[in-house]
């Protein structure tokens, strides 16, 4: 694919953005587990620095969803996957997202997994893309704010490409 990429986030920003967002979840759950569940594949990067990044015990998690079918723009349909393996029932749980958009992807896990019974279910996303939302979600854990540009890079693709980039960086065609 060709394309150009600029640098939007750097690498050193995202590590200390995650390293603030793991102090930030520990504080807020102090010594009682965490389960961070995953959103495949953009989150798994993210997930595996938040992991490491939040002290105590933590479990991760991880679910599969598709909304994108290798374009450039949300398709406005979710369709899970890949499930979790074990139940949440009466864990504290955050999903961890790597952009929420449109909002639609995350309004369906959420609905999804508070049936589960969860005791506590909180939104983690590395990016927020706020000019884009069709639905209203709440998200408790940002990473960074970012404008309405297709980003790649950190576990973010176009076509599968890009997800090795240490960096969040805008794809122009």
């Amino acid at each position: 694919m060709t394309g150009s990429i600029r640098t939007l986030i750097s690498q050193e920003q995202i590590q200390a953005r995650v390293a603030e967002l793991g102090a930030q979840i520990r504080a807020e759950f102090g010594e009682e587990p965490v389960t961070l569940v995953a959103v495949l594949k953009g989150s798994f990067l993210f997930v595996a620095d938040l992991v490491r990044a939040i002290p105590g015990e933590v479990r991760v998690e991880f679910l599969g969803v598709a909304s994108y079918h290798g374009g450039t723009s949300s398709t406005g349909v979710v369709q899970l996957t890949l499930d979790l393996r074990h139940g949440i029932e009466d864990q504290n749980v955050i999903l961890v997202e790597d952009i929420v958009d449109t909002g639609l992807t995350i309004d369906y896990l959420v609905r999804m997994l508070k049936v589960r019974g969860p005791r506590a279910l909180r939104v983690a996303t590395l990016l927020d893309k706020p000019d884009n939302r069709e639905v209203e979600v709440e998200l408790d854990y940002v990473g960074f704010t970012i404008p309405d540009e297709f980003v790649v890079g950190y576990g973010l693709d176009l076509g599968e490409l890009y997800r090795n980039l240490p960096y969040v960086a805008v794809y122009a065609p």
